[in-house]
């Protein structure tokens, strides 16, 4: 499964501190398949490292998630720091896919 696959790379690769996965596949064109996820994740590993290369940390990770059918990955990095200034109810949607409602996470 790919979201376990997911769940688990990251956590090894990154000992997060806070990580959320969902499957948001079901709001997608691509109906109830394992295509589309939301990921964030909080990690002392971000520190002095630029966004964007948090982010191609993350996904090189998922090479086999993506052969396997990974069609879009909605991602948030954060250090804990940047987190922590953020708050407890910050609403992070995800992109809208082939002109869909962005998915609110729960």
């Amino acid at each position: 499964m790919i979201f376990e696959a997911i769940e688990a790379k990251v956590r090894a690769a990154f000992q997060p501190s806070h990580l959320e996965l969902e499957n948001e596949s079901h709001t997608h064109h691509r109906g109830g398949d394992e295509t589309h996820f939301r990921l964030v994740v909080v990690s002392a590993a971000f520190e002095g490292v630029s966004r964007v290369d948090r982010q191609r940390r993350v996904y090189a990770l998922l090479d086999e998630e993506r052969a396997a059918g990974l069609h879009a990955l909605a991602m948030w990095t954060y250090t804990p720091a940047e987190w922590a200034k953020m708050g407890p109810h910050v609403d992070l949607d995800s992109p809208s896919c082939a002109g869909q409602t962005p998915a609110k996470p729960s």
